[in-house]
């Protein structure tokens, strides 16, 4: 299991401080399981995902994960889910994993009703610090939907690039959806951290 991040390494925000404050990061525990997962599903997934603009509703149904993969998440060497919270309130959350002298990030969640505000920012940044605090990893790497320009420009704009590595979707296996077209395949994107 990955050793506790540090305090000074997430939180933005004491316990005192107020609603202004700004989101505080922590690393997620086993039971916040079912709120990490409700938060992904309201994300990706269904007509509520659509209140948002990262929803995958018109490429995928079905679920996009499931308590067994997120405590599967917890349970691995290297690796963390971070969320980020405001009072008391589940509004992000990301998986970040050590590959080697790599970081990956996946699992990228944020509130439909929280989008547009700078939160997402907020917490690619943190992963991003965390992984190169805590295991000093000098880049990031992801998977994105190649059909997903719109998010692929928002991580170009953050300093990732498209490798023109592609990955198959995994067609037949429902834990990763359903699919609704049959074309779909990730890229691989990066960053120098």
């Amino acid at each position: 299991m990955t050793a506790e991040p540090t305090a000074s390494r997430l939180a933005d925000a004491g316990p005192d401080a107020g609603p202004d404050a700004g989101p505080a990061f922590r690393a997620a525990r086993p039971q916040d399981v079912p709120a990490v997962v409700a938060l992904v599903e309201s994300a990706y997934r269904g007509d509520a995902s659509r209140a948002g603009w990262t929803t995958e509703a018109d490429l995928l149904d079905g679920r996009r994960t499931d308590e067994a993969a997120v405590a599967e998440l917890l349970g691995r060497v290297e690796s963390v889910v971070l969320l980020a919270e405001q009072e008391g309130r589940l509004l992000a959350c990301c998986h970040v994993e050590r590959r080697g002298a790599t970081g990956y990030f996946g699992m990228f969640s944020v509130s439909p009703a929280a989008q547009g505000g700078g939160l997402g920012r907020q917490a690619l940044a943190r992963a991003e610090e965390w992984a190169r605090a805590e295991w000093g990893v000098t880049a990031m790497e992801m998977t994105v939907i190649e059909q997903r320009a719109d998010l692929i420009a928002w991580y170009e704009r953050r300093g990732y690039t498209r490798t023109g590595v592609y990955e198959p979707f995994p067609y037949g296996d429902e834990r990763f959806g359903i699919p609704l077209r049959a074309d779909l395949r990730f890229e691989k994107l990066v960053k120098s951290l």
